[in-house]
């Protein structure tokens, strides 16, 4: 019988447990739990990480994995590759269900970097007001630039003290809309936004926003994940599955 490991974090993961967990398609939702109060899947859950990939190997093996789906944020790069090696050890079918990256488009001003050391050297000597659109598992590397004013938008309020001694938050959870981003950028005097390229629609409207307002973006590539099989929708991975569900009763 299919039994599917989804690896959440993404507005996707959460599409492709309700479609699943209409089907009822035997799945387990797994998340790094990096944020309080999270949205509750529709499907049973885990919480934190496996151990690296002998503890997933482990994992996969005690579950009864049949399937696994990488839904993680694009830049979850660890839990990414840890999924290649271990669904390739241990000879479970894998594929991701990855957004594409945006794409500039004219009027556009960015300037793309390959990792947040990149970004760090491309920011200015002198004093600006950045929105640094990047989370916060970051932020401490861009106390060595501690001139500028940053912008934080995060889902939780910080537990202690920011690493960078100039700084705003505000509290938010996405999707965000092109309207609100706006606002937010002109009522914060944004003169440059870093961000890396989540692809996706539910936050892009910064990168729209910027674009009307004449704001340049330094803009993170993607980290390097190892080759696997991507999907860009829920039903093209329901569609990988198929024959696995059809067996079952389920397609």
């Amino acid at each position: 019988m299919t039994r599917i490991l989804l690896l959440g974090g993404t507005t996707e993961a959460m599409k492709l447990a309700a479609t699943l967990a209409d089907y009822q398609v035997d799945a387990v939702f797994s998340y790094a739990g990096r944020t309080n109060n999270p949205v509750e899947p529709p499907l049973p859950t885990r919480v934190g990480g496996f151990g690296g990939v002998d503890g997933l190997r482990q994992y996969l093996r005690d579950e009864g994995i049949t399937h696994v789906v990488d839904a993680t944020h694009p830049f979850a790069a660890q839990m990414s590759q840890n999924a290649v090696e271990a669904c390739t050890a241990e000879g479970i079918d894998l594929c991701a269900l990855e957004r594409g990256p945006w794409r500039n488009k004219p009027g556009d001003s960015w300037k793309n970097v390959t990792d947040m050391a990149g970004a760090l050297a491309a920011l200015p000597d002198s004093p600006r007001r950045i929105f640094l659109a990047i989370g916060r598992q970051h932020v401490a590397e861009f106390a060595a630039k501690p001139q500028h004013h940053y912008l934080l938008r995060l889902v939780d309020a910080p537990e202690s003290d920011l690493p960078v001694p100039n700084a705003s938050v505000v509290l938010a959870r996405g999707p965000f809309d092109l309207a609100g981003d706006r606002a937010l950028l002109q009522e914060h005097k944004i003169d440059l936004i870093v961000a890396k390229n989540s692809g996706g629609v539910g936050a892009r409207a910064k990168l729209d926003a910027a674009r009307e307002l004449g704001i340049p973006v330094i803009l993170i590539d993607r980290p390097h994940i190892p080759t696997r099989p991507i999907m860009r929708t829920v039903t093209d991975v329901m569609d990988w599955l198929d024959h696995a569900l059809e067996a079952d009763g389920l397609a």
